[in-house]
């Protein structure tokens, strides 16, 4: 989101090369504006590029529940590595190049409840949207309609249920809520295509229909 002053980047990536290419890409825009990042959840998915921009001197916010540990992030290499098939390749721990030059950062501007951003011309609203994780929040852009959800929201595949309960599926649903009370235009998913006009009503209908039945099995559909 570009305003006259201020560049908001939503989530860093998993890595530090996602990070950069998205930094290139926001700088490019409007080079002499000031760039901010948000993160919409504790995922490595979305925290993993923050390192690189806090190395630049970028300003990273988030909830301010997130607290990510050394150990935490030694496991998602460990994870990545495993879920290489070759073993060969697994022993040579090729993990290390999809993380090259990643470091473990959490955000350094905690948001502890909703709030507003001025970018210039343009102003934009952080809402808490917990459920997939406590930490979860979404950014409405009131201008053009648009909704950044995290992963409160995925497109045309399975969300991941898997983090939490049926009290955190519960909160999930008033997040769900929450999105549909701005009538958002577009909203812009963790994952998946962007959703928009039509797609827009269908895609939380759906969302609903999987907390609800996840809520009265006790198990996510994963599961």
């Amino acid at each position: 989101m570009v305003g006259e002053e201020i560049t908001l980047i939503v989530d860093t990536g998993a890595n530090a090369l996602a990070a950069s290419t998205i930094h290139g890409y926001a700088t490019a825009v409007r080079p002499a504006n000031r760039v901010i990042v948000i993160n919409t959840e504790k995922h490595f998915d979305h925290i993993g590029g923050n390192g690189y921009f806090r190395e630049q001197g970028i300003a990273v916010h988030g909830h301010a529940a997130i607290e990510r540990t050394p150990e935490e992030f030694r496991a998602e290499l460990a994870e990545f590595n495993a879920g290489i098939s070759h073993p060969f390749r697994r022993a040579q721990s090729e993990e290390q190049v999809f993380y090259l030059q990643t470091s473990l950062a959490n955000p350094d501007h905690p948001i502890t409840g909703d709030t507003q951003f001025d970018l210039g011309d343009c102003s934009i609203q952080v809402l808490l949207t917990p459920g997939h994780t406590p930490t979860n929040i979404s950014i409405f852009v009131p201008g053009d309609g648009v909704v950044f959800c995290g992963d409160c929201l995925t497109s045309r595949y399975l969300p991941n249920l898997e983090c939490g309960g049926p009290d955190d599926w519960r909160q999930w649903l008033d997040s769900l809520d929450r999105i549909a009370a701005l009538k958002p235009a577009t909203i812009v998913c963790g994952h998946g295509p962007v959703a928009s006009g039509d797609e827009v009503s269908p895609l939380l209908d759906t969302m609903r229909d999987i907390l609800t039945q996840a809520i009265a099995t006790g198990r996510p559909p994963t599961v």
